[in-house]
């Protein structure tokens, strides 16, 4: 599945909230999650803008359990993110690991995180609160099937183009260290 995706970094948390529900637009996630990152001794995913992952979900809208088992690679960061995703949900995270680990990728990273999500029709508001260790702002994700929808949602939110980047976690935590978070 591919997906368009921008962030906007630093959010004021229950402002978005409120705006998401000013749009009617409906909370249809409210979650802990730990993100563990698989890749190859040599980091190849990764270095070809990639990753494997499992994650474990407590779903605190409906009180259980999930696991999923994804890859991802970007195919486009020019204005937006551009993902192909391939995800489905499994039974058990440590056979999803096993699985990773007989391909020989092994657990590079391990990383927790609150997320809060608002569906606007096709489109969702991701708000993700990350372990300060790893990422200390608060940010938003939209996705988005499509760039008029997607562009429609960050006018809606009072944000303009100018405000979102395609960058990845990693690189907006590299120019935030700069910036003395």
């Amino acid at each position: 599945m591919e997906e368009l995706e921008v962030k906007i970094l630093d959010i004021d948390v229950d402002y978005i909230r409120k705006k998401a529900l000013e749009l009617g637009c409906k909370n249809v996630k409210k979650e802990n999650q730990i993100n563990n990152i698989f890749d190859f001794p040599t980091k190849d995913l990764l270095k070809m803008q990639g990753y494997a992952r499992i994650r474990i979900v407590e779903d605190l809208l409906n009180n259980k359990k999930k696991y999923f088992m994804t890859t991802k690679r970007i195919l486009s960061q020019n204005k937006f993110k551009i993902m192909d995703e391939n995800e489905i949900e499994i039974s058990d995270a440590v056979e999803g690991e096993n699985i990773f680990n007989s391909l020989g990728l092994n657990l590079i990273q391990s990383i927790k995180k609150y997320r809060e999500s608002y569906q606007y029709k096709n489109s969702l508001i991701e708000i993700d609160i990350n372990e300060k260790s790893f990422c200390p702002f608060p940010y938003i994700e939209i996705e988005s099937p499509n760039e008029n929808q997607l562009e429609e949602l960050v006018l809606l939110l009072g944000f303009s183009m100018k405000d979102t980047t395609s960058k990845n976690i990693y690189e907006l935590i590299e120019i935030f260290k700069g910036k003395g978070y």
